[in-house]
């Protein structure tokens, strides 16, 4: 699956937004990815998932043991790509602010790849990278859909994306005058009761 097909199944979703955007990293976009419309419906789910799922199997990744996911955004990805990998499904949540693997053991030495939906910063990978290195897990990648970034996030670890999208993004106190003359809006979760 290319990228364009990657970004039609977004758009016969209803999930490629266009307008002011407040990412969960802060930074402002004109597009936004809400993929929990894809997630709606499960057969577009599974077409995206089974092809990350043969993008990571092509890859040079190796064996996997877990996928783990930060949740809630990684959750139904996380779930639908293991399905087809094989391979156990767990998440991480926040605690005290922190991802942590609350519900789950994970054997030391255990190999993972953390699938999340779209990366732009890899902030909530490279916090999910910590928490599971910090239990002994041996991370070998992280596997998305979208790296929105266009290859410039940093994970921690190596990437597997889907698709790369650069969107642009920028910094609150530097929009370009056609998004600052829009209102913005937070479609994202992190920071959501």
């Amino acid at each position: 699956m290319n990228r364009d097909q990657v970004l039609d199944i977004f758009r016969e979703a209803g999930a490629f937004l266009e307008g002011h955007f407040i990412l969960t990293s802060g930074l402002r976009s004109p597009v936004f990815l809400q993929k929990a419309r894809v997630f709606m419906y499960p057969e577009k789910t599974e077409r995206l998932c089974k092809a990350l799922a043969d993008k990571v199997k092509s890859s040079d990744i190796g064996e996997i043991d877990y996928i783990i996911s930060p949740a809630l955004g990684g959750l139904i990805p996380g779930y639908e790509t293991a399905r087809h990998l094989d391979v156990p499904a767990m998440w991480v949540e926040r605690e005290d602010g922190k991802l942590r693997l609350r519900r789950f053991e994970l054997p030391k030495g255990a190999k993972v790849i953390i699938v999340e939906d779209i990366v732009t910063t890899g902030l909530s990978c490279r916090e999910t990278v910590e928490a599971l290195t910090e239990l002994g897990a041996e991370v070998r990648a992280v596997a998305c859909l979208i790296d929105r970034s266009g290859g410039e996030a940093d994970a921690g670890v190596p990437i597997v994306a889907l698709a790369e999208y650069k969107v642009p993004a920028y910094d609150p106190d530097n929009l370009p005058p056609e998004l600052a003359a829009i209102p913005a809006v937070k479609p994202g979760s992190r920071g959501l009761a």
